[in-house]
């Protein structure tokens, strides 16, 4: 992901980034975002926290609000510099979720 884009990212408000937190957390801000009208749902998330994205999508799809439909699922890859300098590649999924 380019940096101009993640900088775009950072002032959305139906973007969800998903982190070390308990995945119920998550599932309650992606809900709460629908609940407030917003048509569509971003959640981002990179390297370990990936699959706790997939499964907040599952329990809000599944569990929360049925109704609602993938508009898309993309994987890529971003390079990050580390703390010693060096840099390193790390996966990235970005999962669309619309009424």
């Amino acid at each position: 992901m380019a940096d101009n884009e993640r900088i775009n990212d950072a002032g959305r408000e139906n973007v969800v980034y998903i982190g070390k937190k308990p995945t119920m957390n998550y599932v309650l801000a992606v809900v709460t975002q629908f609940n407030s009208g917003m048509p569509e749902v971003t959640i981002k998330a990179r390297g370990n926290a990936i699959s706790r994205a997939v499964d907040v999508k599952e329990i809000v799809q599944n569990k929360f609000l049925p109704g609602l439909k993938e508009k898309s699922i993309k994987t890529s890859s971003e390079e990050i510099s580390n703390e010693d300098g060096t840099k390193s590649k790390v996966s990235a999924i970005q999962i669309v979720l619309m009424k």
